[in-house]
């Protein structure tokens, strides 16, 4: 059977195990069937009609439809059958109806069909998959302490949004070890295994977080040094127009990019019912707003604080960061790896009886800078399309911002009138009662000062509700929460860096110039960290030298770990993301080295969880 037989096989079966999976046992009727099940209560809903006091999914029979739309992956059955949330109105019993006015600009499910298509280079979309998320509960019935710690996190990353990351360095900041505390008293944290379902980065010595670990990937290096990655700061030097990397501007051809992000202001979103359940149906709100300056224009700096991030995980080409750092380590001249640095022609080959001459030939088209260029981007498109059929056909986790609102409901669900309390699933509030209590209890003092405590005292993070506070209007995309799109893309663009140029190499200072490079006696350690005043980068010396996989794995996790700042995402979208892009950047690699006949060659591609998979022809 050949791959595009074993994929379509691999589709259809998906698509029999979703079509059985289990529904209520009553009949739907029609568009009046009430949400009455709890099933779809920790589903991907957003889009569809919700109910304007609940927040929930308004009618059973919508999801139904969604399912149905998914199952037979076309992109027409989500406008003939699927009923977009931005067309009709939900009265309090939960009646749907027509919308009197429909707006002509609502949001769109992404791509929901991207993951039924086949590649003809590399995995196809479905031959790549992901464990399950974290449930709500656990087989024993208990409420599950990872999927509480996650969403403490997302929380507490709200509350620092505003915090510089030089505040989560070193001994941390006030509010950054605060945040720290109350994630230790969490239970998933602390007893005889904690972290026993995926690890966290802590300190070496006690086993606890600390500021310098907490919010961090948990790949080799990246809790080594500044909080951000050195390649989303640190520019290269041109030849023709000069500069350094304390500029942080990027050589671009003949062009100069800059890497600063425009600066938004400090307001949060989706903090009221009405928002929130205005960004569920599907409207677009308007945008954010920004820092302004002298004629209007919009302010712009280096990342600061994780809000700046956030804005720029918002915006960003999705292989943006990787183009970049690319493009900043071969402007630099970083060193390829070994195992084909001759074919670069970087190297010198030896000639009569130990002379050695610099070769005559380079790479360039093949393992040179157009090569990786091409394939840095390209794997980001194999990326998109695999976690799509992670997305929509497995998994439809609902996203961070939903279930900050079933907290929500749980809490205002007595004070509702009998109508809206007679559509929410039996139960609910005894489900999430010890979900809301361990948020509840993590303070030093009591509920005041716990993570909820302070979300719902904040007046600019929950305005007095257990709501996410979101860094975007609009709140989360319009698909699913796991896989994660920048993660897994993180993960494909990251791995084929790594392939290419030498992991080992150090930012390191000689004699006055900075750039990664093999480590030689002399060289000093250099980092840059966003600037306590002027526009260039502040350089500081760190305990140890940088090493280019570090700060690779790091960039994966500032931009996968931004999204989660932004509340869109919680620890799981990334941890399972980058792997899954990983390998599908792998299996894009191992296809290519096949038709690579001249030359032999090795890549060592050091992973995330810290292996070595080599890929060549010897």
């Amino acid at each position: 059977m050949d791959r595009r037989q074993t994929a379509k096989s691999v589709r259809l079966a998906a698509a029999e195990l979703a079509s059985a999976r289990p529904h209520p046992t009553h009949e739907a009727n029609g568009d009046e069937q009430r949400f009455a099940s709890d099933r779809y209560f920790m589903s991907f809903t957003k889009g569809l009609p919700h109910h304007p006091q609940t927040g929930l999914l308004a009618q059973e029979a919508d999801y139904r439809r969604f399912r149905q739309a998914i199952d037979r992956g076309g992109i027409d059955p989500f406008t003939d059958g699927a009923r977009h949330g931005a067309a009709f109105s939900v009265k309090a019993d939960g009646t749907v109806t027509a919308a009197s006015e429909i707006p002509q600009d609502f949001r769109q499910w992404e791509a929901p069909t991207a993951g039924l298509v086949f590649d003809l280079q590399g995995p196809d979309a479905q031959a790549v998959t992901m464990p399950p998320a974290p449930p709500l509960l656990l087989t024993s019935g208990e409420v599950n302490p990872e999927l509480v710690f996650e969403m403490a996190e997302v929380y507490e990353l709200a509350i620092l949004r505003d915090q510089p990351f030089t505040e989560f360095e070193g001994a941390g900041g006030a509010e950054v070890n605060a945040s720290v505390d109350r994630l230790k008293r969490l239970s998933y944290a602390v007893g005889a295994n904690p972290f026993s379902g995926r690890p966290r980065k802590v300190d070496a010595s006690t086993g606890l977080l600390t500021a310098q670990s907490v919010f961090r990937g948990f790949s080799p290096g990246a809790d080594v040094g500044p909080h951000l990655s050195q390649l989303l700061l640190a520019g290269s030097t041109d030849l023709a127009m000069g500069g350094s990397p304390a500029d942080g501007q990027v050589s671009y051809g003949a062009l100069r990019l800059n890497l600063r992000v425009a600066q938004a202001k400090a307001v949060n979103f989706m903090v009221t019912m009405d928002d929130y359940v205005d960004a569920q149906n599907g409207l677009r709100p308007s945008p954010e707003p920004y820092q302004t300056g002298t004629g209007g224009r919009v302010e712009q700096r280096f990342i600061t604080t994780p809000r700046d991030l956030a804005t720029y995980v918002h915006y960003d080409a999705l292989y943006e960061a990787y183009l970049n750092a690319c493009l900043t380590l071969l402007a630099t001249e970083v060193p390829f790896d070994p195992g084909f640095d001759a074919l670069s022609g970087a190297s010198t080959k030896v000639v009569d009886g130990g002379r050695e001459v610099r070769r005559n030939a380079s790479g360039f088209a093949l393992f040179g800078g157009p090569h990786i260029l091409t394939l840095v981007t390209e794997v980001a498109t194999r990326a998109l399309k695999a976690v799509r059929y992670q997305k929509f056909n497995n998994h439809m986790r609902l996203r961070p911002e939903a279930l900050a609102a079933r907290l929500e409901l749980a809490r205002t669900l007595p004070t509702l009138a009998k109508a809206a309390k007679d559509t929410v699933p039996p139960g609910l509030a005894d489900t999430l009662k010890p979900f809301v209590e361990a948020l509840g209890k993590n303070g030093s003092t009591g509920f005041a000062d716990s993570t909820l405590g302070l979300i719902q005292a904040g007046a600019h993070l929950g305005n007095g509700t257990y709501f996410l506070p979101m860094a975007f209007p609009e709140g989360s995309p319009m698909h699913p929460a796991y896989g994660a799109g920048h993660a897994t893309v993180a993960g494909a663009c990251v791995t084929v860096l790594k392939a290419f140029f030498d992991t080992d190499a150090v930012l390191a200072k000689r004699k006055g110039d900075v750039r990664f490079r093999r480590r030689a006696a002399g060289d000093q350690a250099i980092a840059y960290v966003p600037p306590s005043s002027g526009n260039l980068l502040d350089s500081v010396a760190p305990g140890q030298f940088l090493t280019l996989e570090g700060e690779l794995n790091k960039l994966a996790a500032n931009i996968s770990i931004g999204r989660n700042m932004a509340g869109v995402h919680y620890f799981t979208d990334y941890f399972d993301s980058v792997r899954m892009g990983e390998q599908i950047a792998i299996g894009m690699l191992e296809e290519q080295a096949l038709g690579y006949v001249q030359d032999p060659f090795v890549m060592s591609i050091p992973t995330f969880d810290g292996d070595v998979v080599t890929i060549g022809r010897r």
